[in-house]
């Protein structure tokens, strides 16, 4: 046998000296708004670029070989949390941030992690937050050569940190939102003109929304811009807010936490115009007749609000929903692109908020130029596109109706999860979930610190006694769906639907190909044109997040996070991927045969046993403690206590746990764990009734039989009849046809 080692060696060398030289020169790009517009085969921006546009250049993976990707290493986080976050490509290197504001650092050629930084966010803050500790990603930025290439994230507790690129050390910390109050931040920070821009959220629990620009190296404050006014009996911080004050009535909404309006997600900046667009929240509370009781459109809540980037100064705004009344908020993502209209070519911003309605503006003027439905909506009839505002249906106002039904859910039909648009197709590929909810609005509210304040029943507003207690038989009426959206047309090109909604967000390539993960941990890449499934990975864990694509070394990659959470999967998770426990992964793909072992799940929480209580429950004090369960606890341990396993399933506690229920709920003794004791707002009383309530559910478990289909549609009728009266057989019996 003939031995040739030398050409290897020389290859080998070649290579090595190729990938330094390469690395070497990476390096010595500045990480700056020019990288931005044009990151090539990098993934540099939260959307790629600041069109935010979530569509890659790269073929290299295309139609005829998409089917030869495999999974060629992932990366196992110490959490346990829902997985948001778009990882950051450069350098050869993912950066990526997990739950409970962790940051890492890995190298994107081997998996080995190369840094790991903790905030270490007190577990208690999760009591101020809406839908767990999650977090949507980080921001890279060089302010020039001599400058450091730094890391931006907002932890949960409301500091916005810069850390050093190579080693993961902190190089400065601020706190971007008060210490006292209910915020959170979970969104990606955006990095323009050497500026660090960063919201916050806590719209749920009753805070005044604004957002932040910070100095890159220093942490300074540079401007500040209020979404909502502040107390009428006081100046206001800018004219923006003195024209939007007339608005709002009352004073109900700074008494009540400061009316909402968070900018907890969507921020785009465009270069060509220098204009910053922020997406704002929810009012607060949700229930318009108890924050501003006087009417008004309440400016700038559920808006697209175009701002001047170095002074933060107001410039136009479009209100998606005016006088939100149903959490509709106009934090999605929004995306910057030039489309022909009318043989025109027009700069566009165009967003699918949670309201339902698909919007093109044009960016320069905030001019609305269409505005139609892309999921099932009830609560308008159309976008009136003389005054640009939507037409509320008759089932619009629950405060005067006495509760509705009402699709969207305060779910959205579009939520946090990235939508993308493609350049060669001409399409949008969206998110779409159909949830409907009751809405029953409370006729006072009073504020509360670290809980929710909505101004509606939630207790009424959950699944089983409204919609979903015969979940498994009404898939007509809760699905998810990937939709391919044409902006010009303003209609679906095709549809894939999904059983289950919450699936995640979507990537778009010049290769004419779709990837999007979904609710059963499936990862798929899709025809771009027709909506044909070319390739699919099952992994272990819910895939909600927005996936990317970066070259490296000649290849092609796609990266995504994996991990159940959200608002969706902590409330109903148990009826969309039951007794499965959450995993938290990286997951990278290329082409090849790798071999590696298929990820499953740890499903040991499958085979627990519920207990079935022998004495008798007074039945009075268990409709009480469901009323306080679902207004107190249901954000976390899911409608009816039915767990997506992220947090523990209250229908399987032990014995210890039912002796000790006392001291965790009111005591908060398991702060450690963030579960924070309620004495401030809760009696010894009303827990004793929580906990009669939950163990009347844990004997319903091992008591209760499966229904048959027509007695679960029986059921739900019945029980929607006898709550909405005379004015809603005529939707109900439409809907039982549609799904019989």
């Amino acid at each position: 046998m003939k031995i040739r080692p030398l050409p290897n060696l020389v290859n080998s060398l070649a290579l090595l000296i190729l990938l330094s030289f390469s690395s070497v020169i990476n390096a010595s790009l500045v990480v700056n708004q020019t990288a931005l517009i044009n990151p090539k085969g990098e993934w540099l921006n939260h959307g790629r670029t600041y069109k935010e546009q979530r569509y890659s250049p790269l073929t290299d993976i295309n139609k005829n070989n998409v089917n030869e990707l495999d999974l060629a290493w992932s990366f196992k986080f110490d959490t346990a949390r829902g997985m948001e976050a778009t990882p950051i490509l450069h350098d050869g290197v993912l950066y990526v941030s997990t739950g409970w504001s962790h940051v890492h650092a890995i190298d994107a050629r081997s998996g080995d992690e190369l840094w790991h930084y903790d905030a270490k966010v007190p577990k208690s803050q999760l009591a101020k937050t809406c839908c767990g500790p999650v977090n949507r990603g980080v921001a890279i930025w060089q302010k020039d050569n001599s400058s450091p290439l730094q890391i931006f994230f907002g932890s949960l507790d409301g500091r916005l940190i810069a850390l050093d690129a190579k080693t993961g050390k902190e190089n400065w910390s601020v706190q971007s939102t008060p210490t006292d109050g209910n915020y959170s931040i979970t969104g990606a920070p955006r990095i323009v003109k050497d500026m660090v821009i960063i919201g916050n959220g806590g719209g749920e629990l009753g805070v005044r929304g604004y957002i932040t620009a910070y100095d890159v190296s220093s942490g300074e404050m540079r401007w500040r811009f209020y979404t909502v006014p502040g107390d009428r009996n006081k100046p206001q911080e800018s004219e923006a807010l003195k024209k939007a004050l007339p608005t709002w009535s009352g004073e109900e909404w700074y008494k009540l936490g400061g009316g909402g309006g968070t900018v907890w997600d969507s921020i785009v900046f465009d270069p060509e115009l220098d204009i910053l667009y922020i997406g704002t929240g929810n009012g607060s509370p949700w229930n318009r007749d108890l924050r501003s009781p006087g009417g008004g459109d309440n400016l700038y809540l559920s808006s697209i609000v175009a701002i001047n980037p170095d002074n933060g100064r107001y410039i136009w705004h479009y209100q998606t929903t005016p006088a939100d009344n149903w959490d509709y908020t106009a934090t999605q993502q929004m995306i910057l692109a030039e489309i022909e209209i009318n043989n025109e070519i027009r700069s566009v911003i165009m967003q699918a908020p949670k309201n339902g309605f698909f919007y093109v503006l044009d960016r320069k003027t905030g001019e609305l130029i269409s505005a139609e439905k892309f999921g099932h909506v009830t609560w308008a009839t159309h976008v009136d596109m003389e005054t640009g505002k939507p037409v509320e249906s008759e089932f619009a106002d629950y405060q005067e109706n006495g509760g509705s039904y009402i699709w969207p859910s305060p779910y959205g039909a579009h939520n946090w999860q990235p939508m993308s648009y493609s350049k060669k197709t001409g399409y949008i590929y969206i998110p779409v979930q159909t949830i409907p909810a009751y809405f029953s609005g409370q006729k006072e509210v009073s504020y509360k610190v670290n809980r929710w304040n909505t101004g509606v029943n939630l207790n009424e507003s959950r699944s089983p006694a409204s919609w979903v207690a015969a979940k498994a038989s009404l898939d007509a009426l809760v699905y998810g769906e990937l939709v391919a959206w044409d902006p010009i047309k303003q209609e679906r090109a095709w549809t894939v639907r999904h059983p289950k909604p919450s699936n995640g967000g979507t990537l778009s390539t010049a290769a004419d190909l779709v990837f999007q993960g979904t609710w059963d941990g499936a990862f798929a890449a899709y025809d771009a044109l027709s909506g044909d499934q070319l390739w699919q990975y099952q992994s272990d864990s819910a895939i909600l997040a927005g996936p990317i694509t970066y070259e490296l070394d000649g290849e092609q990659y796609v990266a995504v996070t994996q991990g159940s959470g959200g608002v969706v999967m902590l409330t109903i998770g148990e009826e969309i991927r039951k007794n499965f426990v959450n995993q938290n992964r990286l997951l990278v793909f290329k082409r090849g045969d790798f071999n590696l072992e298929r990820l499953t799940a740890n499903n040991t929480m499958a085979s627990l046993e519920s207990v079935k209580f022998e004495h008798d429950l007074d039945i009075a004090r268990v409709k009480n403690g469901e009323y306080l369960y679902h207004n107190n606890c249901a954000s976390c341990h899911g409608l009816d206590a039915k767990s997506n396993y992220v947090v523990p399933d209250l229908r399987y506690m032990s014995e210890e746990t039912h002796d000790n229920f006392a001291t965790i709920v009111l005591g908060g003794s398991l702060t450690h764990k963030g579960m924070i004791g309620f004495y401030e707002t809760l009696s010894l009383d009303d827990v004793g009734m929580i906990h009669d309530y939950l163990r009347d559910e844990q004997t319903s478990v091992a008591e209760k039989l499966e229904m048959t289909f027509s007695q679960k549609v029986e059921y739900w009728f019945n029980y929607a009849i006898s709550k909405l009266g005379e004015k809603f057989p005529e939707i109900l019996n439409a809907t039982r046809d549609s799904i019989m």
